[in-house]
């Protein structure tokens, strides 16, 4: 009796999925072929009963297109006021989410899920803004259209020629809750068209044309429909596993065929073909790996390859399972997939054979309960079946002889203590040589050498000798009990071999992938990831193999890492086929089968990414499925792997991108304003000094020049900041790093900042062994000049700065500290940012505070700004102490 309780990882997976949204909203999608099916109509409709039933409902946003229908249920809803923001000299009006979280609804109503947002709105599309409703545990209906779906965008494209922009994650969409298809025929739709209720009469004399067109309407509804099913389909497949049901639902015909490496198979996957066309049915084609299957000849493995490569060009998903039973694995395989027909052939084995191993067919009818049973003939295949027997032959006659080797060394080992050794430890050294014969050779090898130890054993060993006659009838029961023994032993021993051999196989072919996914984790880059690809591919399929990637112009060349001159190049146009197809060709394949190497795109979930090409030194095990279905694995790994490496570079200019549009006019701001002043300044002086009716008072003019050389210094002043700035970040300024005294480097920026400074007194506080520091004294001077201004432009006149330094651990500690009004709390962390202003400035680029901290980073040292108790900010900087101060001598007097 099968076990039908579901298995504890699943139970454990389905209880962390529910705890990971516990007061997550519901969502409800209501789908349509296009525009004018009714989708806001159904969703109106369906929102007005849910209000009937006593849930707090609210209308979002509803894009009615002026339909007078679809405007009437509206008159039944709370309308959430939209939200408009101003762009480009045009009012848009969009879904106000804050107000909706604030209002916070049972339901909320948000037509057009795949709606662009305006520029300057909290998401860039509406489905982001329905995602953050859910989250918050508010239950959202919403409408689309199925060319809006992402994954169908290029089909969508293909049948009506038109590209979508706005489209919907296919993970959002498979997280609804519910999904309600709202279908209309075609015919319908074009007269509610030509009857002006979906676009006005121009617009759809135009659609008609165009997107509108019966063909264009037949195609989406079907892909509309298909999408629906297959998502029924999966909530169907999740309920029973959820449920753990064992039986099969046949809501749709599953067709699964099983093949061996009989002659046979070919007819019966043609056969299945024809089925599953006649019922309109997906089919499957599995291979029950058994152990004994490891010791099929290479001519019976070839065989098996093609077959299985026969069902996938006629359309089948193929699978290989390893186990020991075949009849439970097919029967759970069956059940697993909701199969509703399994398919085999009819055994061509004589009655007694079977009646000794078991009916394959008989078996299946017993344990396969409702899922039918159909059986095929296997005429036709009789001369291949012929070479095979003979192939089979050709090998076993080798065991045989190594078989009667064994038994005759085993013989010769004990003839001459035959007289000094009982019969039973002599019988013991025959079963090892069974045991030897089964570990190396064929079931039938090791079947041999038990008969025919037995058979030495009673003719050399057993008196009398040279003779089969033996003088104590108990011999015949030990003989008897022997031979089963050896059978047993003989049996067993085989079957553990053979299962060593397919677990070292699978243990392979699991080491590789999971060796595999270990580097590509690893690489942080193209290049590297590339060459972690290569070397695992190379060991793990013995053979060349090279990886083509999509460049700029839309063509496949090398990855980087790779050589130029390599067996890609002779088949390039293999490789662009394959590119432009996403079909796997070249070598083992019926695509240019000619080519040098097989060649399989590398599709990713967005994307195909380049090319895969391998050429391995052995041909054949192109044709192993287990080589292919690894192989798959592998390229699929590789695939994703590099589309993470692209998408993070993507994302990595894409934020280079924003951040040096905000640079940029964040820079155009700050100079057109602060540039314009002086230019001001000095205009209206200079005018003043050159019209012949200005001032002559020399007093005036005098004041006039001032000005100008005034504004001229603090122009020079803003250019040395942007012309230091772009310096230190292109790491154009090399150190000069010497030691200087430190009370030297404060006196110079005081002197240099004391017109800044004026009245404000300067209280300096410098240790009396602190002499001297490692530092490029120009550049430190900056430093201080720069948070001297600062702390002057920040602070009343007659307000006290203090300088103070010293001395912590291996580092000096400088600070200059005001009395002023201090830094805004949220701002304290960004005043060393570019082009950042605090809210009370009254001018300045915003450029000094970021010179300071290029400079300190520079030098090794830190800075940063507080807060002063009772009032006023401090800088901070540290400068570390690096090597030992040279000695000074003291001047004698």
């Amino acid at each position: 009796m099968s076990d039908t309780r579901p298995k504890p990882d699943a139970v454990l997976a389905q209880l962390r999925a529910d705890e990971a949204h516990p007061a997550r909203g519901r969502l409800k999608i209501f789908l349509g072929m296009c525009a004018g099916v009714g989708k806001t109509y159904a969703m109106l409709e369906a929102g007005r009963v849910r209000g009937i039933e006593s849930v707090d409902v609210i209308v979002g946003i509803a894009e009615t297109h002026g339909r007078i229908e679809t405007e009437q249920l509206l008159l039944g809803h709370e309308l959430l006021p939209g939200k408009t923001i101003a762009y480009q000299g045009i009012t848009l009006h969009e879904f106000d989410i804050d107000a909706c979280l604030k209002r916070r609804p049972q339901l909320v109503i948000v037509d057009e899920l795949a709606h662009t947002n305006a520029p300057g709105s909290r998401h860039d599309r509406r489905w982001q803004d329905v995602q953050e409703l859910l989250n918050a545990g508010i239950s959202v209906y919403t409408a689309m259209n199925i060319q809006h779906v992402e994954s169908l965008n290029d089909i969508v494209a293909q049948i009506t020629g038109v590209v979508v922009r706005e489209t919907v994650p296919d993970s959002f969409v498979e997280t609804a809750d519910e999904i309600e298809l709202v279908d209309l025929n075609p015919e319908e739709l074009l007269k509610r068209l030509s009857d002006g209720k979906i676009y006005l009469p121009e617009q759809a004399q135009l659609a008609t044309q165009k997107f509108f067109r019966t063909g264009n309407l037949a195609a989406l509804r079907e892909l509309a429909l298909r999408y629906v099913a297959e998502r029924v389909d999966r909530q169907v497949q999740q309920y029973r596993h959820d449920r753990a049901i064992g039986r099969t639902w046949p809501v749709s015909e599953r067709l699964l065929v099983c093949v061996s490496a009989s002659p046979q198979s070919a007819r019966l996957v043609r056969a299945t073909r024809r089925l599953a066309t006649r019922l309109g049915a997906e089919w499957l084609a599995i291979h029950i790996d058994t152990p004994r299957d490891g010791g099929l000849p290479p001519r019976d493995r070839d065989r098996l390859n093609r077959i299985l490569r026969l069902a996938e060009q006629l359309g089948a998903q193929t699978r290989t399972i390893s186990a020991t039973n075949v009849t439970e694995e097919l029967v759970a395989f069956a059940r697993l997939n909701n199969v509703s027909k399994i398919v085999v052939g009819k055994s061509a084995e004589p009655r007694w054979k079977r009646w000794w191993k078991g009916s394959l067919i008989d078996e299946l009818a017993a344990k396969s309960g409702e899922i039918d049973l159909y059986v095929i003939s296997g005429e036709g295949g009789q001369v291949e079946a012929v070479a095979a027997e003979t192939s089979k032959l050709d090998g076993l006659w080798r065991d045989f002889l190594r078989a009667a080797l064994v038994v005759a060394l085993t013989t010769a080992l004990c003839w001459p203590v035959r007289r000094h050794f009982a019969e039973s430890n002599m019988a013991m050294v025959y079963l090892g040589g069974v045991v030897l014969v089964a570990l190396r050779g064929k079931r039938a090898a090791a079947i041999f050498a038990s008969f025919l130890s037995v058979a030495a054993f009673d003719f050399f060993l057993v008196p009398p000798y040279l003779t089969f006659a033996v003088s104590d009838t108990e011999y015949v029961v030990t003989f008897a009990i022997m031979l089963l023994v050896a059978l047993l032993i003989s049996n067993l021993t085989v079957r553990v071999r053979l299962q060593a051999e397919a677990a070292r196989r699978r243990e392979s072919r699991t080491s590789a992938l999971y060796e595999l996914t270990g580097q590509l984790a690893d690489a942080g880059d193209i290049e590297s990831l590339v060459t972690a690809a290569v070397r695992s591919s190379q060991q793990a399929f013995q053979g060349t193999t090279q990886i083509l990637l999509n460049n700029a112009t839309g063509q496949l060349s090398p990855a980087p890492g790779q050589s130029s001159h390599s067996m890609a190049e002779r088949d390039s146009a293999v490789a662009q086929w394959v590119f432009q197809n996403r079909e796997k060709a070249g070598a083992g394949t019926n695509t240019l089968p000619a080519a040098g190497a097989l060649y399989l795109p590398l599709e990713a979930s967005q994307r195909v990414v380049g090319v895969f090409a391998i050429a391995p030194a052995e041909r054949a095990r192109l044709d192993d499925p287990d080589e292919r279905h690894l192989l798959d694995t592998f390229v699929r790994q590789i695939a994703l792997a590099i589309e993470r490496v692209q998408l993070v570079d993507e994302a990595s200019r894409a934020r280079l991108t924003v951040e040096t549009e905000r640079l940029r006019n964040a820079l155009l701001s700050s100079v057109s304003h602060d540039f314009r002043t002086p230019l001001a300044t000095m205009l209206g002086a200079a005018g003043s000094l050159l019209d012949p009716a200005g001032p002559t008072d020399a007093t005036v003019r005098q004041e006039l020049l001032q000005a100008i050389y005034t504004e001229t210094e603090r122009l020079d002043r803003l250019i040395r900041n942007l012309l230091d700035m772009t310096r230190l970040e292109s790491g154009a300024v090399q150190l000069r790093r010497e030691w200087h005294p430190l009370e030297e480097i404060i006196g110079a920026a005081l002197h240099r900042t004391s017109q800044q400074i004026g009245d404000r007194p300067v209280a300096i506080s410098l240790p009396s062994d602190l002499l001297l520091v490692p530092i490029d004294g120009s550049l430190i001077e900056q430093v201080l000049i720069n948070l001297l201004e600062n702390a002057a432009k920040y602070t009343p006149p007659m307000t006290p700065i203090d300088v103070r330094a010293f001395r912590e651990n291996q580092e000096v500690v400088v600070e200059i500290a005001d009395r002023g009004p201090g830094l805004p709390d949220d701002q304290v962390r960004r005043v060393f940012e570019k082009f950042h202003r605090v809210s009370n400035s009254d001018g300045g680029v915003g450029l000094g505070l970021a010179i300071c901290e290029a400079i300190v980073n520079a030098h090794g040292g830190r800075i940063w700004a507080e807060n002063r108790p009772g009032g006023g900010a401090v800088f901070r900087f540290t400068i570390p102490m690096i090597g030992e101060p040279p000695t000074v001598t003291p001047e004698l007097a």
